[in-house]
This record gives C-alpha cells, sequence and structure tokens, in this order.
C-alpha cells in the first residue's frame, strides 16, 4: 500500500495502453476531463496509428516529465515491405510500388544491423520537430519541404522477429527522439523496393512495461478513487528513472 495522503494520491505517473486512432494529446484531454485533474501531461508522443505504452503524468509528476520522455524506448512493429509513402508510414499518400518477393530475411537483419550502435538521423518532414517555430508536418501538408539538422540516436538493438512477404516484423530498443518509420523508409531504399511502417507498439519506456499498462476505455471507466492504485506514487517514479541513468 502507498503511504500518501489524500491530496497527493493522483500525484505521479499513470501507464496507460494507447489505442490507435488517437493524439497523445486526446489522450491526455480525455483523462483530465474525465477525472477532473488540472495537471495532466504525457512523457513521450505516440504517434496516432501508434499503439502501446504512455506515460501520462498526473499533478505534481507533471515536473518529471523531462527525466520520463528521457528514458529509452523498446518498440515492436511491422515493415511493410514494397511500399514507399510520403510519410513513411501508413498515413500517408503512396509514393511508389515495388516488387519485394526476392528480398530475403537475412538481407533485412543485415540492414537493421547496420543501424545499430551511434547513427544520424534526420526527421522526416511529417513530424513535430519545429523550423522557426513551426512545427514541421505543418508545412508538409502545404507541400512545402524544408531541410533539417540530422541527430544523433543510439539504437541498441534491432531484431528482425518474422518475415513474412511482404511484412517483416520487428523489436527495436532506441534512445528517445528515434523514428521508427524513417528507419523502415531507410532499409527500404537500401534494399532496392522500398518500405514503410505498417504498425507499431511501444512497449517499455524506461523503467515501465506496457504489461502494466491500462487500457485507455477501461481506464475511464474508473471513479477517481478506484483510480488511485494505479497512479504510481511521484517520489517512486523519481526514484525508478533515477536508477536507470
Amino acid at each position: 500500500m502507498n503511504n500518501r495522503t489524500n491530496t497527493d494520491a493522483l500525484d505521479g505517473l499513470l501507464l496507460v495502453d494507447k489505442p490507435a486512432g488517437m493524439t497523445s494529446h486526446d489522450v491526455v484531454h480525455a483523462i483530465r476531463r474525465h477525472f477532473g485533474i488540472r495537471k495532466v501531461g504525457h512523457g513521450g508522443t505516440l504517434d496516432p496509428a501508434a499503439t502501446g505504452l504512455l506515460m501520462i503524468l498526473l499533478g505534481r509528476g507533471t515536473k518529471l516529465s523531462a527525466q520520463v520522455m528521457s528514458s529509452d524506448k523498446t518498440y515492436e512493429g511491422i515493415m511493410l515491405l514494397g511500399t514507399t509513402t510520403d510519410s513513411q508510414d501508413m498515413d500517408g499518400e503512396i509514393v511508389r510500388e515495388a516488387d519485394c518477393s526476392n528480398v530475403t530475411a537475412e538481407q533485412i537483419s543485415a540492414e537493421m544491423q547496420k543501424r545499430t550502435g551511434d547513427i544520424m538521423q534526420t526527421p522526416p518532414m511529417v513530424s513535430a520537430v519545429k523550423k522557426d517555430g513551426v512545427p514541421l508536418y505543418k508545412l508538409a501538408r502545404k507541400g512545402v519541404t524544408v531541410e533539417r539538422e540530422a541527430r544523433l540516436i543510439h539504437i541498441y538493438s534491432f531484431k528482425l522477429l518474422s518475415h513474412e512477404p511482404p511484412r517483416a516484423q520487428f523489436r527495436i530498443k532506441c534512445t528517445k527522439g528515434t523514428y521508427v518509420r524513417t528507419l523502415c523508409h531507410d532499409i527500404g531504399e537500401a534494399l532496392g523496393c522500398g518500405a514503410c511502417l505498417e504498425s507499431l507498439r511501444r512497449t517499455q519506456s524506461g523503467a515501465y512495461s506496457a504489461d502494466r499498462a491500462l487500457k485507455l476505455d477501461n481506464l475511464l471507466k474508473l471513479s477517481r478513487s478506484e483510480l488511485e492504485p494505479h497512479v504510481i506514487p511521484f517520489l517512486q517514479v523519481k526514484q525508478d528513472e533515477k536508477i536507470l541513468c
């Protein structure tokens, strides 16, 4: 049992299993409105199509945003070979299709291995990265393409789990700010057939796993008092994340 007063019972971290089709802000807004909590934030954005672990910070827990967002992440996803889109995932327009029947699992694994360790990655145009204060995705909607500065990221592991053409299922552990869809796009280009990210699920963030997360639909059926046992206290979150540093 957590030793805390009623006033801070909802200060901390809530692990939410985000459904596809919602933005991270949509989830924050739904929780804020349903439970009447004034301060609600998240510890790392998931694209609308992505599912899995979304770190929701409540009350004083919002002070830990930078700490939580800096944690390493683990994802499982599916790369669709032979399809190239303008957003590098299935939300965009298809710009090229090609035969990928001759691509082998060994070739895919080799390209994944080439992208482990420290690498420089250029953010895609369809992203929340800002250029002169304007998010890139807003410029992309207008058909504008601008130069983006490459960023240093680290890929701890990038493993092929299965290959059933045209799909390749994978697991990746990486630092914050990694665009997995860009990795899929780049691998497709290297293989000569093109590729995009078909689906993505975040399974781990820092010390926390999606196995512990509540599905959003179930979460929004709870009362404030029923929510309390699911909130990881502020001080515990601080300690859990500190251990990983």
